[in-house]
């Protein structure tokens, strides 16, 4: 049960959302639409700011970056790691052995 966000998507993230050290940015599960993820049928979803307790957290450049406690049961059995692509953020998963 590991988040990590490397230095290079925090910038991406800094720059796209207008974001200023010590705010926070909350991965959200969402049913349908959304980045595709490990789990069938569920997405991600964005959004700023604390919303429930955090859960799993990882702090890079100034911002957190976080699951909530109702969401953290999506990284019981893998790790997650969000680095920069070409062009965007991409989001890998990695099962948990």
């Amino acid at each position: 049960m590991k988040l990590q966000v490397t230095e290079d998507a925090a910038k991406w993230f800094i720059e796209e959302m207008g974001l200023e050290k010590g705010e926070l940015v909350q991965f959200r599960l969402k049913i349908y639409g959304g980045i595709p993820t490990v789990h069938p049928n569920y997405f991600l979803g964005l959004t700023t700011g604390e919303n429930g307790k955090i859960a799993i957290k990882d702090e890079v450049e100034g911002i957190t970056f976080y699951f909530n406690d109702k969401d953290a049961w999506f990284l019981d059995e893998h790790d997650m790691k969000v680095e920069m692509g070409e062009e965007e953020v991409e989001y890998h998963f990695e099962e948990r052995k």
